[in-house]
């Protein structure tokens, strides 16, 4: 579904992503891990739009989408869910999804149509699935950091994703919350058959999560392959988990 192919960004003189290689099988979850600064958020927002890379490609379903603005990408059918919580604070839990959904089906501006008409029986389904419905009349400025990034997920299906990019999806959450996440995780990929790819600084979670594992270090790859294969990879053990934990 998504290969990544010596993708390159420079700001000035730092050299951010350099030799970034990934793939990603339809249905896979996929994990991202290196070191603080080793290039993670700068490789997706390459992948979603929002940075355009000096070189390389970016092949998504078939098509180099490198380069592409944010908007297109993501109507291609990839979404991007943010490291820090981006949502509208004024606005219901109900509202924010709806607006992604109305985004996505081009009626933002059907000034004459009441708003609760549209695209509520949509957003009702997304609430239920990721378990936010019974505080869907909820100000969103008012729920918990858990519930918020659960919120921003449920926004980034409101553009029926067919590939879904999270940006450390459990930072800051308590333990309940991250499992709660993790099952939520576990049931957008297997019940609705979204590709996952992630980025996670907690090495237990990336472990029973991931199918898949990507390892960067200074802006590279220096491995990619099933949990075991990466585990045991010299490489790795020098570069990052050896001595690191879960930095």
């Amino acid at each position: 579904m998504l290969r990544v192919q010596n993708l390159r960004k420079s700001f000035g003189p730092f050299l951010a992503v350099s030799d970034a290689n990934l793939t990603v099988a339809q249905g896979e979850i996929v994990a991202v891990i290196g070191p603080n600064g080793a290039g993670k958020t700068t490789l997706f927002k390459l992948i979603t739009g929002q940075l355009k890379p000096d070189q390389g490609q970016v092949v998504f379903k078939g098509q180099d989408i490198a380069g592409l603005s944010p908007h297109r990408v993501c109507r291609r059918g990839l979404s991007l869910s943010y490291q820090v919580v981006s949502v509208f604070p004024r606005m219901s839990v109900f509202e924010n999804v709806r607006v992604a959904v109305l985004a996505r089906r081009r009626q933002v501006l059907r000034l004459f149509t009441p708003a609760v008409r549209l695209a509520g029986k949509e957003t009702w389904e997304i609430l239920q699935n990721v378990g936010l419905s019974d505080k869907a009349e909820v100000i969103s400025g008012t729920l918990s950091h858990g519930d918020s990034k659960v919120l921003e997920m449920a926004i980034a299906l409101g553009n029926r994703p067919e590939l879904l990019i999270m940006d450390e999806p459990t930072a800051g959450m308590s333990p309940e919350e991250t499992r709660a996440t993790m099952g939520l995780i576990r049931r957008l990929n297997g019940d609705m058959g979204i590709t996952i790819l992630f980025c996670e600084h907690d090495m237990e979670l990336v472990f029973n999560l991931a199918q898949r594992i990507m390892v960067m270090r200074q802006g590279t790859t220096i491995a990619q392959g099933t949990c075991d294969e990466v585990r045991c990879d010299e490489n790795v053990q020098q570069a990052y988990l050896g001595g690191h934990g879960n930095a």
